[in-house]
């Protein structure tokens, strides 16, 4: 099975990497220094589990460079979904299965406006990865987990052959009947860490230790709840009371990828977690005051570190 993945970040270098020590076909789509890296060293991917370096079959800095594929993952940036999307459009229509890994709620609707309806299943991953400097990856923790399957409990082919090649791999995988549920369930937590984090620019340790802010990322994720259920998808109604727990377990010391690039003066992905609650909710009826705060609150800084205006 020919594997492209399309973003060789945190996400989608590390399992990239797993998949291609596993001996899989993987062709990398890579951009600047990281690509340069990759292609005169390999990718290094260094793990609790285990360092390893890896040679691609490919590794090439465009979607339209790729040979033919049976699986796309798909690993950037939510902002560029829409223009990976239409480039994609070849390749889905001669048979590729295009599964996003990225975070929030809308990516597949985006994927579907340009690709075959068919073509696009459902995917999620938990995993903490960066990319240290060119050409290197860097997994936090031992948390490694895809999972994905097609709309309405369909059987997919391409799928069960990820699953294979995954498990081969040492990732953590499943296919799971209901993905929409399972990518809601994901956002809960998301939006609820990366609000939090990212508002009070404090690791969930200070969030839920002081009162005022473990409310808010409560309410937060109570918020999302409403928003999903609101929307046809099977969530428990006290699932962010599950979630809260949850946070309860993590290491004091974890924050969110959109407090990570808050703090470096990045572009955040504010408009696809909060944001995307508030105007969910807004066509669907349902409050989310928390929400809308804090993409108001971050708003300053959703395209990067915001320029102060001279007087």
């Amino acid at each position: 099975m020919r594997i492209a993945v399309v973003g060789a970040g945190g996400v989608g270098g590390y399992f990239g990497a797993r998949l291609a020590a596993a001996g899989s076909d993987v062709t990398f789509v890579a951009r600047g220094g990281h690509l340069q890296a990759i292609r005169e060293n390999g990718l290094t991917v260094r793990s609790p589990l285990g360092e390893l370096r890896v040679s691609p079959g490919a590794v090439v800095p465009a979607i339209a460079d790729i040979e033919g594929a049976d699986v796309v993952l798909v690993a950037v940036k939510l902002w560029d979904t829409e223009d990976v999307a239409r480039q994609l459009r070849p390749l889905a229509e001669s048979g590729a299965t295009v599964i996003s890994l990225q975070n929030g709620v809308q990516k597949d609707t985006v994927l579907r406006r340009h690709l075959p309806a068919a073509s696009v299943l459902g995917g999620v991953c938990y995993i903490s990865a960066f990319i240290e400097e060119p050409g290197v990856v860097v997994h936090n923790g031992t948390l490694q987990r895809m999972v994905f399957g097609g709309y309405g409990g369909a059987e997919s082919g391409p799928a069960r052959a990820l699953l294979d090649h995954a498990l081969k791999a040492g990732i953590e995988a499943e296919l799971s009947p209901d993905i929409e549920r399972a990518i809601w369930e994901k956002f809960v937590f998301l939006v609820g860490l990366s609000a939090a984090t990212t508002a009070v620019r404090q690791p969930i340790g200070v969030i839920r230790g002081d009162a005022g802010s473990r409310s808010l990322l409560y309410e937060v994720m109570r918020e999302v709840v409403e928003v999903g259920r609101a929307r046809g998808v099977a969530l428990d109604p006290g699932f962010a009371d599950d979630r809260l727990a949850f946070c309860d377990t993590l290491p004091p010391s974890m924050t969110s990828s959109m407090h990570n690039d808050l703090e470096h003066g990045h572009r955040l992905e504010l408009a696809w977690l909060s944001g995307a609650v508030a105007t969910l909710g807004e066509e669907l009826g349902v409050g989310t005051p928390r929400n809308r705060a804090v993409a108001d609150i971050l708003s300053p800084y959703a395209l990067g570190a915001p320029a102060v205006p001279e007087a």
